[in-house]
This record gives C-alpha cells, structure tokens and sequence, in this order.
C-alpha cells in the first residue's frame, strides 16, 4: 500500500509532461511533415526544400534566451507555468489567426506560421525540459523520458499525418482550427497542474553557455552530442521527396507516416524508456544508435529498385522505431549532465547543440542526395549514423570519470 502514492505521483508527472511535449509536436509535426510534400508537388528542388529546416533556427538558439526563463517568473504562477501558459495561450491564438487569413497567403504565409510557432515552441521547451528534469527522480527519467517522446510523437502523428490528410481533403482552414482546438485541450493538465517551490531559482539565470562549457569533460560530451544524430538527420531530410518521388500522393504520406511510421516511433519511445532503465544509457545509446542506423540502410536498398508501398511502409515503421529509442536514451543521459537550479538552461544548450548539427544535417542534406541519387545518399548517412553511436560508447566512460572527478561548477 506505501507504494500506491509514489505510482499516482508518477503518473500524473508522466501525464502532464507526455501532455506538454505533444503540444510541441502538433504544429511541428505539421509544418515539417506539410512543408516538404507541399514543396515537392510544387517542383521546388531538393535544394530548396532542404533549405526550410532553417525556419527551425528558433530550437538552435533557444539556448541564448534559456537563463532567462530559468530566471523570471511570477511567484503566483509558478516557476515554469509563469512561461508554458501565456505561451499555449500565443500558439492557439497564432494558428486561430492563420486558419483564418492563411488560405490567402499561400507559401509564404504557411513559412512565417511555421517560424513564428518554432520560436514559441522553442521557449516552451526551455520551461519543459526544466519542469521535466525537477519533477522526475533519477528511477523516473528512462520512463519519463519514454514518455515525454512518445508525447511528443503523438502529437506528431496528429500534426504531420492526421492533419496532413485533413489538409489535403478540407483545406487550410479547418485544418488550422482543428490544430488550435487541440493545442488548447493539451494546455489543461498545465493549467491544473500546482508547481512545488524551488529554493534555488533564484540562483538560475546566473549559469550561461559558458559556465556550462567549463565544466570536465564537456569537449568531449559535446562531440557525442554533435554526432549522435547527425546522419538520422541528413537521412530523414530527404525521405519525403523520396517517398513523393517514389510516386506516393499527400495523403499517402500522410498514412505511412501518420500512422504506421508515427505509431511505430511511439511505441520505440516507450521501448527506449524501459532499455535505457534497465540497460543504462551507455549499453542503449550504442544498440539503439546501431538499429538507426540500420534502419537508414534500408532506404539505400530501397532507393536501388522500384519498392512498393508496403516495402515503403515496413521501412517507415523501423526507422521509426529505432529513432524513438535513440533519441529516448540520448535524451535520458541529457539529464544526468544539468545542475541543480539550471535545469532548463543546462538541458537547453544540450538540446540546442543537438537541433544545431542536426540543422545543419537537413539543411545540407539536398546538396548531398542531389548528385549522389537517393540510394548512395542513404547509404552514407548510414555510415555516419553507425560512427555517431560507436562515438557514444567509446567516450561516454570517459566522460562520467572527468565529472565524477571534479566539483560541479
């Protein structure tokens, strides 16, 4: 019976985060999913279409202003609820004004929407990350961060596949209003939700990029971080126009990636949770970094032929899967390097090195595919992706030494 308090605790963290973090994946999911295959049947190059990832620079620089939401708040509110509600409250009122004016504005319009919800999406993810490192213990975080990407994900699968086929079929409008209308019942366990008191707020915001940089073994935790993701980045930038090209229509888009490969990144969330508790994230970090890669490999096999669509759709699912366990253990071991007062800042300069290489992967990544053709191009980024989990296992040991052996600054 001692236990029954501590398991309602956690699911009710679990809830409210898993409840955050898909607010964040609805409009993403959909602009990143919509951008390319709207782009595509609009014969924008590959170029150009690998060119829109720089409307995510907002993630990439989310750690100059990070200190800031560490710092400020209204007592009343709550340290992290102070940020994250007037936010929820800016992004529903953002896609309102879009569903209603954005039909007219074609493209351009659709690429302002989709900076302007990356940049209030970033800073939410700032009071997120340090809300989520606060409220979950150490036994919590491999299922707490299962499940703070499976909400995430979820949300994707609305965003980028549900709602693409609502696109297709209804138009900008209804799609947009449906997408506020959801962002505003994911906005209700936040606004419930009572935060405890943290006696060592007031201190945040003192601790920048640079304090963090200092501390042992940084150099090297920062080259795990740079190469981890990269090549799944410069692969998955390219697999919409693939899977256009490939003959496949919006709205098949829209299922294979809406409901198998989504569903299926879900489900590897929750599996990457559980490895990273029970394996340790140096064990899940090199297994599911390996399985990633292996999973881009087969889009090289496929690029080679004429792949059906359930070929397309059993690759989809494993990709999927096997991104939702790694980045699930990548974002587990993120905890263990933030300090106690800094959370969102530490997390955020640690996510935001992450969205900078992985940027820089998709942006990249249509200069690459352009002359090598789609199968050496995933052939490399498979190479790449196996060199980015075999660096974790070698330097992680390392890593936890430096730290261990010297005062947190």
């Amino acid at each position: 019976m001692t236990n029954l308090p501590v398991e309602a605790s956690s699911l009710r963290k679990f809830g409210l985060l898993a409840s955050l973090y898909a607010a964040q994946g609805l409009p993403f999911g959909f602009f990143t999913q919509a951008l390319p295959v709207f782009m595509r049947q609009q014969n924008y190059s590959l170029r150009w279409i690998g060119l829109t990832s720089l409307l995510a620079l907002p993630w990439a620089l989310k750690w100059t202003w990070a200190p800031l939401v560490d710092r400020y708040h209204s007592a009343r509110w709550g340290r992290r609820r102070s940020w994250l509600l007037p936010l929820q409250a800016l992004s529903v009122a953002t896609l309102v004004l879009l569903a209603v004016t954005g039909e007219h504005g074609g493209l351009p319009l659709l690429l302002l929407g989709c900076f302007v919800t990356n940049a209030m999406a970033a800073t939410q993810d700032v009071a997120t990350d340090g809300l989520a490192v606060e409220v979950l213990t150490d036994r919590e975080r491999g299922i707490g961060n299962g499940i703070q990407v499976a909400g995430y994900r979820l949300g994707m699968i609305v965003g980028g596949g549900v709602l693409l086929i609502v696109f297709e079929q209804r138009g900008w409008t209804p799609t947009l209003g449906l997408m506020a209308g959801l962002l505003a019942l994911c906005s209700v366990p936040i606004w419930l939700h009572r935060e405890k008191t943290n006696a060592t707020s007031s201190a945040s915001g003192s601790r920048g990029l640079s304090s963090w940089l200092r501390r042992s073994g940084s150099a090297r935790w920062l080259l795990v971080l740079g190469v981890f993701k990269t090549g799944d980045a410069l692969a998955t930038a390219m697999m919409k126009p693939y899977l256009v090209d490939s003959g496949l229509s919006m709205a098949d888009v829209g299922w294979l990636i809406g409901s198998i490969g989504s569903i299926t990144g879900l489900l590897g969330a929750l599996a990457g949770g559980v490895g990273s508790s029970r394996w340790g994230t140096r064990r899940a970090l090199l297994v599911f970094g390996l399985l990633s890669a292996a999973s881009v490999g087969g889009y090289a096999l496929a690029a080679f032929g004429t792949p059906t669509f359930t070929q397309l759709a059993l690759l989809s699912g494993f990709e999927h899967f096997a991104g939702g366990m790694a980045t699930v253990a990548l974002f587990t071991e993120m905890m263990s390097h933030c300090r106690r007062g800094s959370e969102g800042n530490d997390y955020t300069v640690q996510a935001s090195i992450v969205v900078l290489a992985t940027g820089a992967a998709h942006s990249l990544s249509g200069f690459v595919a352009e002359p090598l053709g789609y199968a050496s191009h995933f052939g490399l980024c498979a190479v790449i992706a196996a060199g980015g989990a075999l660096t974790s296992w070698w330097l992680l040991p390392s890593i936890h030494a430096l730290r261990r052996g010297t005062a947190e600054a």
